[in-house]
């Protein structure tokens, strides 16, 4: 197994703890310990910086060539093509690169990150395809959120299919952006929608992505629920966090003079969700729930304390308070740690 220096050293000291506490014996520790090899030159990382650096070398090449006259007569007449042309040639377009980097999984599975780069070359595309379709068929509604369904669509297929993580998470952005942009524009641009205003739609569709992650991980789609779980709690508690401030009011225009039982309420739900993830997490094993659920409990107690105390307290309370909190949390880590380790210790004693 070849590793890098960080996780040659991390898997050394794990062989290391086994060994002296029985759980292998010496000749396997030994056996372990040839197994692994240790690289020089982290690759795998220079890669994927490679082709991030390419996409953005790319973007900076199509920018030199506007400047080209020989290439900008070629572009002009591109232009001058109706709109519903320019979409279907971006679409072929889109598409053999969506058909090759499919192609190159089969062929060469191994090559993931040159596969993912072809994908995000199609994705772009592709978007700049529905955008000329959009202006093709544009009646003057200013009914656009179809199109960015449109791209969710394309874009979730693809990651589905594939399967592609940034794939799918692109697509689940994009549904998003059609979630906000669709109830906008029922409502006539309002704030409310169902009596709704916007960050508690997404706490809707924050839970409903967490809900939907766990019928992924039970499907052949199993490696989009991390990132689907991922994405719906990062929806989930960032529009609790809104609500937690402005309640369910119109944004800045009226915060100042929203309910204070009512801010005070959601307030209360976001500490009660923020503290059920943590309290899921702990009992799962559930390192993602209880991240976020600890993290968004902290802002929660840190937004209600700018808001209500920041300019009647010492600064020095803000953070002693702050110095105390992740002491606590931190005793408690280690309490649970602790706890962890004893009973591991309890089992293989048992066994």
């Amino acid at each position: 197994m070849l590793l890098s220096k960080k996780k040659y050293r991390l898997v050394n000291k794990v062989i290391d703890t086994w060994e002296q506490e029985g759980t292998v014996s010496v000749e396997d520790s030994r056996r372990l310990r040839d197994s692994l090899k240790l690289s020089k030159f982290d690759w795998k990382r220079l890669a994927k910086y490679s082709f991030w650096i390419a996409g953005i070398s790319l973007a900076i090449a199509i920018f030199a060539l506007t400047l080209d006259d020989a290439i900008m007569a070629v572009i002009h007449q591109f232009f001058l093509m109706p709109d519903m042309a320019k979409s279907i040639l971006l679409g072929i377009i889109s598409a053999v690169f969506y058909f090759w980097g499919f192609k190159r999984k089969v062929a060469k599975p191994t090559k993931v990150f040159i596969n993912e780069f072809l994908l995000f070359i199609g994705a772009i595309i592709s978007g700049a395809s529905i955008v000329f379709f959009g202006k093709a068929i544009d009646t003057g509604s200013g009914h656009y959120s179809i199109l960015i369904l449109m791209g969710s669509i394309v874009y979730l297929g693809v990651g589905g299919f594939y399967p592609s993580v940034p794939m799918w998470v692109l697509g689940l952005i994009s549904l998003g952006s059609w979630l906000g942009t669709e109830t906008g524009y029922v409502s006539g641009w309002g704030i409310y929608f169902l009596g709704m205003n916007y960050p508690l739609r997404f706490v809707l569709f924050g839970a409903l992505m967490i809900a939907m992650s766990i019928l992924i991980e039970r499907s052949r789609f199993s490696r989009l629920a991390k990132s689907t779980y991922i994405m719906g709690f990062l929806n989930l508690f960032i529009a609790l966090w809104i609500m937690s401030i402005f309640g369910n009011d119109d944004g800045m225009r009226t915060w100042h003079v929203a309910s204070l039982a009512e801010r005070f309420f959601w307030s209360l739900v976001f500490g009660a969700v923020a503290f059920g993830a943590i309290l899921w997490g702990l009992k799962n094993d559930d390192g993602i729930a209880r991240g976020f659920g600890i993290t968004f409990l902290f802002i929660n107690l840190y937004t209600k304390y700018f808001e209500y105390f920041w300019k009647v307290s010492h600064k020095a309370i803000f953070f002693a308070i702050l110095a105390v909190s992740f002491w606590v949390l931190g005793r408690y880590g280690e309490k649970v740690y602790n706890g962890l380790k004893e009973r591991l210790l309890e089992v293989q004693g048992e066994d």
